[in-house]
């Protein structure tokens, strides 16, 4: 019985952990699914949005729900500046162009804002809003704060289903991404399309900074590596492109992760992510969901 409540346990653990990842990865998706682009700064937009989490908590001492909408508008219109002022002028240019220009952005983000009182690549405390509470089943436990990171993720997927398959946008981002061509002659605006898939997605990234604060309270400027790359892997392990594959992805390399650690060594953690990376690369590149199209 200890056993399986360990289990449970763990499982949930893993479950809070891909939360934050399905958050991530769908931002890698969507952009990827309208732009063909690997947007390698995701993973920082990821840490911007923790950071402007902890400064509204800790300078203004917002409550949580304006710390989330803030910190989603404020992601948001990172993601669209980046969009604009990056990777619009490359549009037409080689597929290789706009990688190095993602990393590119990637390192400027970290080691300019690292270079920055504010911004400091030591690491710091981020301050949980509430008081930690926990809440006893029968073969395990969970926190409110495991409990906020389902509800807010679910809540948040949720409404990025019925953006994308129950509205006029997400008609036109799915259009987009089956032929730009085709669905520019057919009247689709394709720059306030890509935009806004841009928005979307820094929205979510900037989501999960805030729940992977909360949930492990240490933050620092390089803090969106990792996430990121992981997210990145689940994107391409749930089919890059496809809404419902990264979220899947993004799950199954929480509870991995988890598990390995668990019941085996945390050492090897980061390790099985890429081996995984590699099977699928070799077994099936287009992912569980996706369909056999050129990849970046």
């Amino acid at each position: 019985m200890e056993l399986l409540g360990y289990i449970i346990e763990q499982t949930i653990n893993g479950l809070q952990l891909g939360a934050v990842y399905a958050l991530i990865a769908l931002g890698y998706t969507m952009v990827y699914g309208v732009l063909r682009l690997i947007n390698f700064a995701h993973g920082d937009i990821f840490m911007l949005g923790a950071f402007i989490a902890y400064f509204l908590i800790t300078k203004f001492g917002m409550p949580i729900y304006l710390v989330f909408i803030i910190t989603m508008l404020s992601t948001g219109l990172a993601g669209y500046l980046i969009e604009k002022i990056a990777y619009k002028p490359l549009r037409n240019a080689p597929k290789i162009s706009l990688l190095i220009t993602a990393v590119g952005v990637s390192l400027f983000l970290e080691y300019f804002l690292s270079l920055n009182a504010i911004f400091t690549p030591n690491y710091i405390a981020f301050p949980r809003p509430f008081e930690i509470k926990t809440y006893d089943a029968a073969l395990f436990t969970v926190t409110n704060i495991q409990l906020l990171i389902f509800t807010v993720t679910f809540v948040s997927l949720f409404l990025v289903y019925l953006l994308v398959y129950r509205t006029k946008y997400g008609k036109a981002m799915r259009a987009v991404s089956y032929d730009r061509e085709v669905a520019s002659l057919m009247g689709i605006g394709i720059d306030g399309i890509i935009s806004f898939t841009f928005i979307v997605g820094a929205s979510l990234a900037g989501l999960g900074g805030i729940l992977y604060g909360i949930a492990y309270p240490q933050i620092n400027v390089f803090m969106g590596i990792m996430p990121g790359i992981k997210s990145f892997i689940a994107a391409v392990l749930g089919g890059i492109g496809i809404v419902h594959g990264a979220v899947l992805g993004g799950f199954i390399i929480g509870l991995l992760e988890v598990f390995v650690s668990a019941f085996i060594s945390s050492t090897f953690r980061d390790g099985l992510i890429f081996i995984i990376l590699l099977l699928v690369l070799i077994l099936k590149p287009s992912g569980i969901f996706g369909k056999r199209i050129e990849k970046v």
